[in-house]
């Protein structure tokens, strides 16, 4: 069943309030091969891209 036009509406809201984006673009082809590297790591996408940020900002940072 798909969300009410409230519930999409309180999502967006939600989503504006707690949440910065950032658009990635990778080259054709590779965000195949990056959902599949997250799903065998048992993540998603978006998980994955943020685990490796908040990695490489630690060894960024000396820790």
């Amino acid at each position: 069943m798909p969300a009410s036009k409230a519930q999409q509406k309180a999502v967006a809201k939600y989503m504006k309030d707690n949440y910065d984006e950032i658009k990635v673009r990778v080259a054709k082809g590779r965000k195949a091969e990056l959902q599949a590297h997250a799903e065998k790591q048992g993540e998603s996408l978006n998980g994955f891209i943020g685990r490796a940020i908040d990695e490489q900002v630690k060894r960024d940072n000396g820790e």
